[in-house]
């Protein structure tokens, strides 16, 4: 019976994230009502409030979905055997890539993230925050190897790097000249080469 209810459960929770997702990208976050998503989702708000607790809660998931498996990736990438160059490079590039491969998520949550519930938007900053300090701690190894340069504190690498995977959304386009795997190798290319000794 367990089996049989995560079967008949989990599409609609994804059906509600779709149409949350679709929404808030077409009229934004603040303009798009629960009932206007349970519609669109064809549930009843019953049904949404099983899973989410309020939309601010969808708003969350729809980045955390992406923030979870960027996390999951950057410690694979982060524990594996190698040159820690190499892993950087391939946690750097592999983070342009999936946030080009869910651009609309980021897209959505990087322009409403302001509104949500104050408790909730802390919540948010804490999940990021564990994000950037794995990333940051690959940066320092390099360096107590003395594979990177010094005299660039860690914390501003990360924070240099990160600002610009977050304006991502704002040029980025599928339709454009160049892959995601393209853009995400010269976003890594430039990260490695900013941090080798003697640049």
């Amino acid at each position: 019976m367990a089996r049989s209810a995560v079967t008949v459960e989990e599409p609609v929770r994804r059906r509600l994230l779709a149409e949350a997702t679709r929404l808030f990208a077409e009229r934004g976050f603040e303009s798009t009502s629960v009932q206007e998503i349970v519609a669109a989702a064809g549930v009843t708000k019953g049904a949404m409030y099983h899973y989410f607790g309020s939309k601010d809660d969808l708003l969350h998931e729809i980045y955390g979905r992406v923030l979870r498996l960027q996390m999951e990736r950057l410690t694979r990438f982060a524990d594996a055997e190698g040159p820690v160059a190499e892993r950087l490079h391939a946690t750097a590039m592999d983070v342009v890539v999936t946030t080009v491969e869910n651009l609309d998520d980021s897209k959505i949550f990087f322009r409403s993230m302001h509104q949500l519930a104050p408790e909730t938007y802390k919540t948010v900053r804490a999940e990021r925050r564990r994000y950037h300090e794995r990333f940051r701690d690959l940066v320092m190894e390099g360096q107590r190897a003395g594979v990177f340069r010094e005299d660039i504190p860690a914390e501003m690498v990360v924070d240099f790097f990160f600002g610009s995977v977050h304006h991502l959304g704002t040029w980025y386009s599928p339709d454009g000249p160049l892959s995601g795997q393209e853009v995400g190798r010269h976003f890594a290319d430039l990260l490695l080469s900013s941090l080798t000794p003697g640049r």
